[in-house]
């Protein structure tokens, strides 16, 4: 049984103030042993301090990117064991913004998905299409691309440690969210996907979450779906009565 997976991606939004406040009321209202896994990432200089806020809850640290290097002279960047050194227990690879907005290609995330895993760091691998690419009929072409690029080189242990994030680039920030028979879809050959180049085992037990425009209205619905397995969460994991609401629906 996949164990459902809410994460929050504050991208770049809120102050330390509103990263520590937010943090706290999440880690006192989210039960320990509850049905439903949560993480929240904020940006990468409040990691330390809502680390802090979370200490003893349920409620679990990620971060929202890397770099592929261990250490050396990579001004800005920063490395999984500078991650894991604040606590981070998850890192985000692969986002559409990392994609589309700073130029990352799959071979730049598959260095990176490499890197995390072997520090042993697992992270949420995104994958998701444009909307000229679904309205072309490309979905599944793109996405199954993006993983053989973002994931290659994987072996099967190594690949039961990764979380997949099905993320349509049209459904994020837009307001606009694939229905629960679009998403289901995805996930559905995202499961054959991974069952054709692992095994049945392998591919039951990875975990697919769906990001874009999840809200507390829709959340249930999206997430009583088969194959959807959790919820990657921008906008709506700001504030902690829509981010909870989620949680609830899961």
């Amino acid at each position: 049984m996949r164990k459902p997976f809410i994460a929050g991606n504050w991208k770049m939004n809120l102050d330390r103030a509103g990263a520590v406040a937010l943090a706290k009321e999440l880690a006192a209202a989210v039960p320990a042993d509850g049905p439903v896994q949560v993480a929240i990432c904020p940006p990468a200089v409040y990691l330390d301090a809502v680390r802090e806020a979370i200490a003893g809850s349920a409620v679990e640290l990620g971060a929202q990117n890397m770099y592929h290097e261990a250490s050396g002279a990579f001004t800005g960047e920063t490395s999984a064991a500078m991650l894991q050194d604040v606590g981070c227990q998850w890192v985000i690879l692969g986002h559409s913004e990392r994609r589309h907005v700073l130029g990352e290609t799959d071979a730049d995330i598959n260095r990176k998905v490499h890197a995390a895993l072997a520090a042993g760091l697992p992270p949420i691998v995104c994958v998701g299409e444009t909307l000229d690419e679904r309205e072309a009929g490309r979905t599944q072409e793109v996405v199954r691309s993006q993983c053989d690029g973002s994931l290659a080189g994987l072996t099967e242990e190594q690949m039961a440690k990764v979380v997949i994030a099905y993320e349509p680039v049209w459904a994020i920030g837009t307001g606009k969210v694939a229905t629960p028979a679009q998403a289901e879809e995805v996930h559905n050959d995202l499961r054959k996907y991974f069952e054709n180049r692992y095994n049945h085992a392998l591919a039951e037990g990875v975990r697919i979450q769906y990001g874009g425009s999840v809200k507390p209205d829709n959340a249930k619905e999206l997430l009583s779906q088969p194959n959807i397995d959790g919820a990657l969460v921008g906008g709506a994991a700001l504030k902690a009565d829509s981010f909870l609401g989620i949680i609830a629906g899961a």
